[in-house]
């Protein structure tokens, strides 16, 4: 099977909601100062995927955000990803 092939399966069992994990991550990964200490916690449910980023608790007010604006656009980006990738998401940051 040649690499072209290989990609195309590999997008085929990609689950929608790691797709939404991965934008998460990046953004964040942008924001920290710490990225070693960056990681997601992605569970899916019925309801849909709730990721839940934790971070250096040095980083944890840069990804909140003064009240708690910066976490209110990761969300928001999350929703946008996941209803096009057809998912319910949620976003938590945990430390």
């Amino acid at each position: 099977m040649d690499d072209t092939m290989n990609d195309e399966v590999n997008e085929e069992q990609e689950i929608p909601s790691d797709k939404v994990a991965d934008l998460v991550e990046y953004i964040v990964c942008g924001l920290v100062d710490n990225e070693g200490a960056v990681s997601l916690d992605v569970t899916d449910g019925d309801e849909g995927a709730l990721i839940e980023v934790t971070c250096a608790e040095a980083d944890a007010g840069r990804v909140i955000g003064r009240k708690g604006r910066t976490i209110k656009a990761i969300r928001t980006l999350a929703r946008a990803l996941g209803q096009r990738v057809g998912t319910s998401v949620e976003v938590e940051v945990v430390g």
